[in-house]
Order: structure tokens, then C-alpha cells, then sequence
């Protein structure tokens, strides 16, 4: 009988490189290594983490790339809530997560394993997801997270490589980033107080742009489709816009909110496509929608943004709430005009067909084309109405007290 089989979730840092070795050389496992790629690796980097994993000796590497599963499952809603955690943050990594934990498990199930591992600590959010996904998906396969149950430092991890031959340059950058398709985050010592922010250096996009720009977003039924004019699928939208924006250093931010574990995070990010359609999907929103389609949007998308930051993609909860949200979205089509600056963006104004805000129904603050000035003063009275009656008739309480 053959070794037992464990799928490690690969991405080629330090933490996934001693899993690597410590699963074949101290618990005797065939080691599969799975990188799920949600959007944030170029061919290069795929190429240099190839290299690491077949140096580790695992029995096998594998590139699962889950990019367009991640956009038709993700981002699509995301930008249809216009979710930003907190208001701010477009939840780039977390929501990838969720992707990178269900492509792995189903990988792992296809080659029958034994084991799934992963490489987080037991101080963050990603040991939860994958943790609490992986039981979903696979709960016949046993987890190991050998940096969490061993209460590893980095020094002892690498003095655990160089000891087992393995001499990688695991120099810890100043900076942690994690780059993917929806926004890329950022973190250093700034980020682990409440009082200090990042550094122009720490950010990978310089500001390279300083000439003003406009371009013009389309949306179709809520989802970005085009940038001047230039028609592209959802994936290839994102990575347009970027490539234009990114140079202008837009999107920048530091977040704030609550992890799944308990304690307050703080993280810095970069965010310029995400940032960019979420504000022009939004205002495109607020001319084609009403007013209460708008308002209910707000409450499920703060509930559904929150909920897949935790992890939670697979509550079927979740498919109510993709169901409204993308229902609402059947008149949510037009141009976004946008400008570009250094720093910032404006959201110039929209053309649509369904734009709510039309002059035959009169202009704000200036005409009346549809009712008369009698209409209005009834109007006022009963919609006063409820508000006139509850004063008159507790006045009377009040001046007998």
C-alpha cells in the first residue's frame, strides 16, 4: 500500500515550502501541490513558483485556474451590491480565498486524498475559511495546517528548510502584498498600529500618469462590459481598466473592521479597477433605479459583503441574496463617463435610456411639467398627515403635565 496523499495548498512562500517537506519527510505523505489562481499571478511568477514546488520534490504541481469561476461567482455580485466592507474596502483577498479553498478541495477529491493542508497561522482570518470550507466540501478529508498547530516562527521554519537542504531566498520583504484580480493589499508595521499609514514606496503601482483622462465605462444589466467603447468579458474589463488606472495611483486606502476571529485588523490596499466600476455602477444605479429597490440593495449588500469576507459563500442564504441582487440590476445599463487624475477619480455623469432623471417629468428645484402647484399643496398636507395628528393629540398630555 502506497503512501497516504495530502493536497497542499501551494503558493509558494515559506509557509507553504516547509509544509512541503514536513509532510513527506516527517509524516510520510505523497505531496500534491495545488496553486489556485484566482486572477493575481502573471505567467512569471506561475513559471518561479513551479520551479520552488518541483525543487521541494512533491509528487505533483498543479495550476488550477479559477479566475472566470471567480468573477461569474464573485465579482459579479460584489459590483452588483457595489460592496465595500466597512465602505471602503472592495474585500479583494478575502473574497478570493473562497474561491482558492473550493478549487483545492474539489482537486483534492478528484485525486482521492487523504489530507488537505494549508499553510495559515492561527492568528488570522484564512484558517478560518479555509477550515470552515474545506469541511463543507470535503469533510471525509482530514485538514492539517502544520503552521497553526506547531505555533512555528519564521526562523524556525527556515532554519527547518536549510537543515532539510532547501536554501530559498525567504528575506522578509518590508512589505506584505498579495496581488490579485479585484485589488491588491498591502501590509508592514504601519498597518499592525492604529496611527501610522503606508509609505508612497510600500504601494505596488507608482504614480506614473499626471495628465487628466476621461473614459467611458458600459454596463449592460449591471455588469461592466465595455471601456471606450472597446467591448471585453468580464475578466479582460477589469484587467483593461486597471492597466489605465493603476498608473494614476488611484484607489489607495487603509481598512479597518472586525476579523472572523474576534480581534480588530487593520490593512492598506490598492484597488484602482474595483474602486473605479464599483463608484461608476453605483451612480449609474442611483439614475436608474428606485428609490426602493436602492435602499434594500443597501441593507442585503452590507449583509452579503460582510458574509463573504467570513467565508461564508456556501450559507444558501448567499443564492437569495445573488437572486435579488441580480434582478435589480435589468435596467442598470448606460455609460459612466469618468475622469482620471493622480490620486483620484471623478465620476463625471451617465447616459442611459433608463435614466429616471428626465426632463418630461419636470427639474429638480426649478419646473413642475407633471403636476400642478394645487397637486403639491395636497401632497404636502397628507404626507404631513400622520406626523400633524401625533403632535395635536399629544400636546394636549404634554401641556397638562
Amino acid at each position: 500500500m502506497g503512501a497516504k496523499k495530502v493536497v497542499l495548498a501551494f503558493s509558494g512562500g515559506l509557509d507553504t515550502s516547509y509544509s512541503a517537506i514536513y509532510l513527506h519527510r516527517e509524516m510520510g505523505l505523497e505531496v500534491h501541490a495545488a496553486l489556485a489562481n484566482t486572477g493575481g499571478f502573471s505567467p512569471e511568477e506561475l513559471a518561479k513558483i513551479e520551479t520552488r514546488a518541483r525543487a521541494l520534490g512533491v509528487a505533483s504541481y498543479r495550476v488550477l485556474d479559477v479566475t472566470r469561476e471567480y468573477y461569474e461567482k464573485q465579482i459579479r455580485y460584489m459590483v452588483f451590491g457595489n460592496v465595500l466592507k466597512n465602505g471602503t474596502y472592495p474585500i479583494s483577498v478575502s473574497s478570493e480565498r473562497i474561491s482558492q479553498a473550493t478549487a483545492v478541495a474539489e482537486y483534492a477529491r478528484e485525486i482521492g486524498a487523504d489530507y488537505l493542508c494549508h499553510g495559515s497561522t492561527g492568528a488570522g482570518n484564512d484558517q478560518v475559511r479555509f477550515d470552515m470550507i474545506w469541511g463543507i466540501l470535503a469533510p471525509e478529508i482530514k485538514i492539517i495546517a502544520l503552521i497553526r498547530e506547531k505555533r512555528l516562527t519564521r526562523e524556525e521554519e527556515i532554519a527547518y528548510l536549510r537543515g532539510h537542504g532547501v536554501d530559498f531566498d525567504f528575506k522578509k520583504a518590508e512589505y506584505s502584498i498579495n496581488q490579485g484580480l479585484w485589488g491588491t493589499s498591502v501590509g508592514g508595521k504601519e498597518t499592525l498600529s492604529s496611527s501610522e499609514t503606508l509609505p508612497e514606496a510600500a504601494y505596488p503601482s507608482q504614480l506614473t500618469a499626471t495628465e487628466p483622462r476621461r473614459v467611458v465605462l458600459t454596463f449592460e444589466k449591471g455588469e461592466f462590459v465595455a471601456l471606450d467603447g472597446v467591448r471585453y468579458d468580464g475578466v479582460s474589463a477589469i484587467q483593461a481598466l486597471s492597466a489605465l488606472a493603476s498608473p494614476y495611483a488611484i484607489g489607495r486606502d487603509m481598512h479597518v473592521g472586525d476579523t472572523i476571529i474576534g480581534i480588530k485588523g487593520r490593512v492598506g490596499f490598492e484597488a484602482a479597477a474595483p474602486l473605479i466600476i464599483i463608484k461608476a455602477h453605483h451612480t449609474l444605479e442611483k439614475h436608474t433605479l428606485a428609490k426602493w429597490q436602492l435602499f434594500w440593495k443597501d441593507q442585503l449588500s452590507a449583509f452579503y459583503g460582510n458574509w463573504l469576507h467570513e467565508g461564508q459563500y456556501f450559507d444558501p442564504v448567499m443564492r437569495d441574496m445573488e437572486a435579488f441582487l441580480e434582478s435589480s440590476q435589468r435596467t442598470v445599463s448606460g455609460d459612466v463617463i469618468v475622469e482620471l487624475h493622480p490620486y483620484r477619480f471623478v465620476v463625471v455623469g451617465i447616459e442611459s435610456p433608463h435614466d429616471l432623471m428626465s426632463s418630461a417629468f419636470g427639474a429638480y428645484g426649478e419646473v413642475m411639467s407633471d403636476w400642478s402647484s394645487a397637486d403639491v399643496e395636497g401632497f404636502g398636507r397628507i404626507f404631513g398627515l400622520q406626523n400633524v395628528i401625533w403632535h395635536r393629540v399629544n400636546s394636549r398630555d404634554a401641556d397638562g403635565e
